[in-house]
């Protein structure tokens, strides 16, 4: 997910620029939030960016405006919950510690000295 924030006035320009990166750099996500309304055809250009998939069968919106009154006042961004989003790392599995006796792993000894 990419952030773009912009404190003075914003316009489709500041969309269409973050589409852009959202484009380049292959991300699924991109939200521009700015202290201004988004205008028509800001939304308009947000909305032609189309969706993310996610892999657990939800859609997101693929750009987002938000306003900084909109976040303060609980509106939250659109995306997987932090718990699912994590595709790159798997987490080996636990080994109880009966299942670990017979498999070829010593016991650590401690260090007599």
């Amino acid at each position: 997910m990419l952030l773009s924030v912009k404190a003075g006035h914003t316009s489709v320009a500041h969309v269409r620029d973050l589409r852009g990166v959202i484009e380049r750099e292959k991300a699924e996500i991109g939200v521009l939030i700015s202290l201004e309304e988004p205008t028509k055809h800001m939304r308009t250009e947000a909305a032609s960016s189309g969706f993310y998939d996610s892999p657990w069968g939800k859609r997101f919106p693929r750009l987002q405006i938000l306003t900084v009154g909109e976040l303060l006042d609980g509106k939250g961004i659109e995306y997987p919950p932090p718990s699912q989003v994590n595709v790159t790392f798997k987490k080996a599995p636990k080994i109880r510690e009966d299942e670990d006796k017979g498999q070829g792993n010593l016991p650590l000894k401690k260090n007599q000295g």
